[in-house]
């Protein structure tokens, strides 16, 4: 049987192949990824484009195997998902006081009372800890006793539009999913260790046009949000200050760009012929009009701002819930924008934390081909992989692969209602 991650994002689409074997075991086979059109900032904004965009993707899992398109996990994402905390209370039912798994349910059904407008549906209920008869920090309370439990949730939340989006785009290729999952969840489940999540972390994805955020301490999801700029803008403030096509930019900014300024020398330059001999193509076809020899320094200023504005907005939400400078684990980047020569020291200058990039843990699966390995084994392929392991969680929770011809669509949101972090 055949497990699908599919990660969409606003300038690449990524999905993982994994063959599900006994015991959960996963052997990962395939990866592939190609440009994106029709999502912006994270959410899909034309489903004709994206579609045909998708399409490649999609053809190249029916070529490896049509069951790959059976139990597709998708990734859900954009700087409209909202993450509130929440609390929720019942008494425990039986006679002796023991929990069960229906107090339970009840209890983070309670958490979800949460008041939303109309257009809003809850996607997560992210559980961070039980309390039983007012002593908390009870990580699994079924068999426990007491008379009253109470939990204390992080209820995220996304405009209906969003996930009915994604699903017609998947459905009218003829894919099926056996789950939405937000992405910094995902992401997190592939770079964060336990360790990390235990001293204290901030996981930051710089996707294409959105970062997320997602911090944790005490095992706990304490907070996540995300932001609507990406990397995607670098390219786009580069092209307005080199006064050069976007193309163009792009160029600069992968073969020559880097995160710290002072790191680079005021003497370099680069010239058309420089991006020429990197990527291989004809000096016409990449800017027929741009003659001007570029400083290095002014590329990696134009990148450092951008991201330094994104370290700004990540900062005030830190100060917003009292953790600036307060984690001891730090910071982990994920993401394409994560790639960027230096951003680890930019990072440790303005959030006074230790950084590190965050390379997804493969140590739970199977992979032959070398080929492969390699592929995944980037910063941003964070989510991919972790939209399998969340698949690999649901088996281990369940006993049982989802199979998606057995599972109508309101039962998916069932599946993924709530997370253990």
């Amino acid at each position: 049987m055949y497990i699908t991650s599919l990660d969409i994002g606003t300038s690449q689409i990524k999905a993982l192949v994994a063959e599900a074997g006994r015991g959960g075991k996963l052997s990962l086979i395939a990866a592939f990824k190609c440009p994106s059109s029709g999502i912006r900032k994270g959410e899909v904004s034309d489903i004709n484009e994206s579609s045909f965009s998708l399409k490649n993707i999609f053809e190249n899992l029916f070529s490896l195997n049509k069951s790959a398109l059976k139990n597709i996990f998708v990734n859900i994402g954009g700087a409209n998902v909202k993450s509130h905390n929440s609390k929720g209370i019942v008494a425990v039912s039986r006679a002796d006081n023991e929990i069960s798994q229906d107090d339970i349910d009840r209890v983070i059904k309670a958490s979800q009372a949460v008041k939303l407008s109309p257009n809003r549906m809850i996607i997560h209920t992210v559980t961070k800890e039980f309390i039983i008869d007012g002593i908390g920090d009870a990580r699994e309370p079924l068999g426990m006793f007491g008379a009253r439990l109470e939990v204390n949730s992080a209820v995220i939340d996304a405009p209906s539009q969003n996930y009915k989006n994604i699903s017609r785009l998947v459905e009218t290729l003829d894919g099926k999913i056996s789950g939405l999952i937000y992405g910094p969840l995902a992401a997190s489940r592939s770079t964060l260790a336990k360790i990390k999540k235990d001293l204290g972390a901030v996981l930051i994805d710089i996707g294409g046009g959105s970062t997320t955020m997602s911090v944790y301490e005490e095992g706990k999801l304490l907070h996540t949000v995300g932001f609507p700029i990406g990397s995607g803008h670098i390219t786009n403030d580069l092209a307005i200050g080199l006064k050069c096509s976007v193309k163009l930019a792009e160029a600069f900014k992968i073969f020559f760009g880097n995160a710290l300024a002072k790191e680079i020398s005021s003497k370099e330059k680069i010239s058309l012929n420089d991006i020429k001999e990197k990527i291989g193509m004809e000096i016409s076809e990449l800017d027929k009009n741009f003659k001007a020899v570029v400083s290095r320094r002014e590329v990696a200023e134009i990148i450092e701002s951008r991201l330094t504005e994104i370290f700004e907005f990540v900062n005030n939400e830190l100060k917003l819930i009292g953790k600036n400078g307060r984690l001891p684990a730090g910071v982990i980047l994920c993401g394409g924008g994560a790639k960027m020569p230096s951003i680890v020291d930019l990072a440790k200058e303005e959030l006074k934390l230790p950084a590190e990039i965050g390379f997804p843990d493969t140590g739970e699966m199977e992979i032959i081909d070398q080929d492969v390995s390699n592929e995944v084994n980037d910063p941003e392929f964070a989510v991919s992989l972790g939209l399998l392991l969340l698949a690999k969680d649901q088996w281990m929770r369940n006993n049982e692969w989802p199979i998606s011809d057995k599972l109508s669509f309101m039962n998916l949101k069932k599946i993924f209602k709530y997370f253990t972090p």
